[in-house]
């Protein structure tokens, strides 16, 4: 079931993220976070236009999507927002990821959002793949601007119109 996060998904959103990072060029951060480090980014996407929607049975959360303000501050990119999602290492394959994306499209639609960017590391084919599947279309490159310890790779931007 997809729905939105409530505090007690704090834990397994963090736990998940965590898993990203460790696997490398999932995520441009490089060291994991505390769930209390991530305490506040995670409130402020409680009962608010940019949640975070989690996939759950049975009480264990397989994966999620946030939507997040893209540049912050900006009156004129006030209708964009930034998306990712994450998908627990031992539920990959599964559909998870698509089926997360896909509601969050429509919970952008229904929020009234314009337009949604995912940035994604160039080597994470997977999620570039999902993205083109999902009608999202590349707009832009930053080669190179990511260094994980030596090894360099870019950014790619992936947007959708939603209207």
């Amino acid at each position: 079931m997809i729905r939105r996060a409530i505090a007690t998904d704090q834990e397994q959103v963090v736990a998940i993220y965590n898993q990203a990072i460790n696997a490398r060029f999932q995520t441009a951060d490089t060291e994991t976070f505390s769930v209390a480090e991530k305490d506040a980014w995670f409130r402020a996407h409680l009962d608010t236009a940019y949640p975070i929607l989690v996939d759950e049975e049975q009480g264990v959360v397989r994966g999620w999507f946030s939507i997040s303000p893209y540049r912050v501050g900006r009156k004129a990119l006030e209708d964009c927002v930034e998306v990712s999602y994450y998908v627990d290492k031992s539920f990959l394959g599964r559909g998870i990821g698509t089926a997360l994306v896909k509601e969050g499209i429509d919970e952008g639609r229904r929020l009234n959002y314009y337009s949604m960017v995912a940035i994604i590391l160039d080597r994470n084919v997977p999620s570039i793949n999902l993205m083109k599947k999902l009608g999202f279309c590349q707009w832009g490159y930053l080669p190179d601007i990511a260094n994980f310890d030596g090894e360099r790779c870019g950014h790619v931007y992936y947007g959708l119109h939603l209207k």
